[in-house]
Parts: C-alpha cells; sequence; structure tokens
C-alpha cells in the first residue's frame, strides 16, 4: 500500500541509553502464547526467572520482579522500608538523582540532598562526614545512583558502604543500578546493599515493563516496621506467593520468558566478558571524543561510565539541533541532555547487545553529523576508536577466548 512517507533503508542506530535494541533470540523466546498465570507453566517460568535473576545481581537473597519502569522500583525500596518523616540522605548525581530525591518528598520522606556540579558520582567521603554528624542517627537509608543516566557518571556502591561503616551508622544502602545491571559489574551481597533498584530495558535487553529490588536480610527487617502505605508495591505478599512461583497480581508474563532467555544469554557469554565489551565500547567512545576536541561531561576517569558517554559541544551549539541533524540524515539517536544540562549535552548510550562494529558504526554517524551541523571539530575520532579497538583485539587473552 503507497504512503505518503518514505522507507529509510537498513538498521536505526539507537544509541539511547536505554532501551536498547532487543536481540532476535529475546524477540523470539517472547513470540510465546498467554499461558495461566495460576498454572503449572507459568510457576516454572518464574521460578526460573526468580532463582536466575539472583545471579545478576550477585546476591543469594530474594530479588522481587514488579511489572513497571524502574521508577516503581524506586517507589517500591522507598515505601517498604521508610516511615513517613523519615530521613533520607542523597545525592544529587543529575536528573535521575534528582528524580528520585523528588519522589522521596511526594512520599512523605525528608530527604536530604548533596549537592554536585553533575560531573561526577556520589562522594562516600562527604556521605561518612554527614552520617558522623548524625549522632542521633535519624538518617534511616543512603540512596545512590550506581550509574547517573543523565552524566554518564558512574558511583561505587562498594566505597559508600565501607564509608557507612566507618562512621558507625545504621542507615540501610539502597543503590539504583537501572543503567548499570547487567553492564557494569555489580555486586548485592558483597557490598552490603540493602536495597538494589534495577530495570530490565537496558543491560538486560528486554522491554520497558519489569523492574526489581534486590532485597538484603536488614532491608526485610526493616520492612516489617516500615509504616509507609503500600498495596501494589508491597513486599511481603510478593515474597510469599513467589516461593511457589507466583505473583499477587497479573505478571508481565512474555516478557518473562524474554528474561529467562536474557539470563541464559549473559552467561553464555559469561558476566565479566560482558563488563569487558562495555568497557572497552566505552573507552573507544571516550578516545572518539578526545580527538574530535570535545568534552566529555564526567569529568574525573573515576567516575567514567561504561554504559553511557555525555559529551558536550562549544558553547552555542544547541545539541538539541545537532541530535534533529544526526537523526534526519544518518538514523541514529542519541539521548538528549536532561534538566541542568539540557541543550548542552547528547548522549551516547554503548550498552546491551552491541558490538566494536555497532559502537564504529554509531561513532561514524556522530563524526558526519558534527560536520554536517557545523560543529567545530577535529577530525580522527574515528581512527582513534579502530586504533584502540584492534589494539585491545590483538591482545592474546582476546585471541585465546576466540
Amino acid at each position: 500500500m503507497a504512503t505518503n512517507s518514505s522507507r529509510t533503508a537498513g538498521r536505526h542506530f539507537l544509541q539511547i541509553p536505554g532501551p536498547t535494541p532487543m536481540p532476535d533470540r529475546i524477540l523470539r523466546a517472547m513470540d510465546m502464547p498467554i499461558i495461566d498465570h495460576r498454572g503449572p507453566e507459568f510457576a516454572k517460568l518464574a521460578k526460573r526467572c526468580l532463582e536466575g535473576v539472583k545471579t545478576i545481581f550477585k546476591t543469594a537473597n530474594p530479588v522481587i520482579i514488579f511489572p513497571s519502569s524502574g521508577t516503581g522500583a524506586w517507589e517500591a525500596a522507598l515505601v517498604n522500608t521508610l516511615s513517613p518523616g523519615d530521613t533520607v540522605l542523597m545525592f544529587e548525581t543529575g536528573h535521575f538523582g534528582t528524580l528520585w530525591k523528588n519522589m522521596a518528598v511526594k512520599l512523605g520522606l525528608k530527604p536530604e540532598f548533596i549537592e554536585s556540579d553533575w560531573r561526577t558520582g556520589a562522594d562516600a567521603k562527604q556521605i561518612e562526614a554527614r552520617l558522623r554528624e548524625d549522632k542521633e542517627n535519624k538518617i534511616k537509608a543512603v540512596c545512590v545512583l550506581h550509574n547517573e543516566t543523565s552524566t554518564g557518571c558512574i558511583s561505587h556502591p562498594g566505597e559508600i558502604r565501607k564509608a557507612i561503616d566507618a562512621a558507625s551508622h545504621p542507615a540501610l544502602l539502597m543503590v539504583d543500578t537501572i543503567s548499570s545491571l547487567a553492564s557494569i559489574d555489580y555486586r548485592h551481597d558483597e557490598w552490603g546493599v540493602d536495597v538494589t533498584v534495577g530495570g530490565a530495558q537496558k543491560g538486560l535487553m528486554l522491554p520497558p515493563g519489569v523492574s526489581f529490588n534486590a532485597v538484603s536480610d536488614k532491608a526485610l527487617a526493616a520492612a516489617k516496621n516500615s509504616k509507609s502505605v503500600k498495596s501494589f508495591w508491597g513486599w511481603e505478599e510478593m515474597l510469599n506467593l513467589n516461593r511457589n512461583g507466583f505473583f499477587p497480581y497479573t505478571p508481565a508474563t512474555n516478557i518473562l520468558y524474554g528474561l529467562a532467555e536474557a539470563i541464559d544469554m549473559l552467561h553464555e557469554e559469561g558476566l565479566d566478558n560482558v563488563f569487558a565489551r562495555h568497557d572497552r565500547h566505552a573507552e573507544a567512545t571516550r578516545r572518539a571524543v578526545r580527538a574530535w576536541g570535545l568534552e566529555i561531561l564526567c569529568k574525573d576517569p573515576k567516575y567514567y561510565s561504561s554504559t553511557i558517554t555525555a559529551i558536550m559541544l562549544p558553547e552555542g551549539k544547541d545539541t538539541d539541533a545537532f541530535r534533529k541533524i544526526a537523526l534526519e540524515h544518518f538514523d541514529i539517536s542519541y539521548g538528549m541532555g536532561l534538566g541542568k544540562v539540557q541543550g548542552k549535552v547528547f548522549r551516547i548510550g554503548h550498552l546491551g547487545d552491541t558490538n566494536d562494529l555497532t559502537i564504529l558504526g554509531a561513532l561514524a554517524g556522530t563524526e558526519m553529523s558534527l560536520s554536517l551541523a557545523g560543529v567545530p571539530h577535529k577530525k580522527g575520532g574515528i581512527q582513534a576508536a579502530m586504533d584502540y579497538l584492534v589494539a585491545e583485539a590483538s591482545q592474546p587473552s582476546r585471541a585465546a577466548a576466540e
């Protein structure tokens, strides 16, 4: 049938920091008839997912699966462990750290917000200093983002746990891994995290619609004393029914088929190999940016993200106009600048089911778009990325693995 729109040949380069492109294997796994979510076939699927996802969070404790975006898992983490009026220490890592703080306010909590310039992750020393001042233990939880999606800066939960312990403070540690889970090494149990928030639409390569709370024994104990109103987000009923492979309400059945497949795929590649692949693509991207003479928003290599790089354009150049040109001419989508950096940065996502050629294609589209948009830059970004990837591929460990 004829239409007024013209077809664009080839693949669309979806380089936003999630949702990420879905592998064919996951699409095929989800292509199943709806089954009875109260029947034995579903219980088998649910138990497979509930056990398998623990290996991604690296925990022996329960992981609760909600049919929601990551925002729902944020709310579940707060309302299950805290009570109205509780003080929560949070860090302004960027737009999403700010949104989590705003949610805490709406839920009747009292967030203390450690401000930053959005160019680093959460500073464990600042957190420790504030906790040492809290002699009455009014702060009930510390909430940070493992990876701030709006800025391309990571935080280090292990360091933050050490800071809490050094201050001899009983606060819970809650960590958002929505844009880092299954892409950047994460260790819920080893790092002493009490609630880990996750989402399915990024490193797990699934469509939006499933989120997670990984919970510690300490978090489960806190939940018994929580006075926050909750129904849909309540852990207790979920955990009781999960033991037999069921949910208190209709789950995202077909996404669970995809989740089971995604877990298998991640372990077939090997989690350490997955993390190394994301590290490699992030470094290739940063080398291209430096060769172009542009500035990375994250200013300290300690906080570089392996899933997203936010790039600043020279003064007077609008990143939204740049993104529009890139989409129109090269069918590539970037993440926009959010909050305080809107119009000042664009974000290249390099996470999920990507490989070296995918990243080089995205970077080539970027370099061409910079030229078309009249953005002052140097040539050679693609060559810098290629040289790095070739050097990595020639390493003995890589050759042996292949």
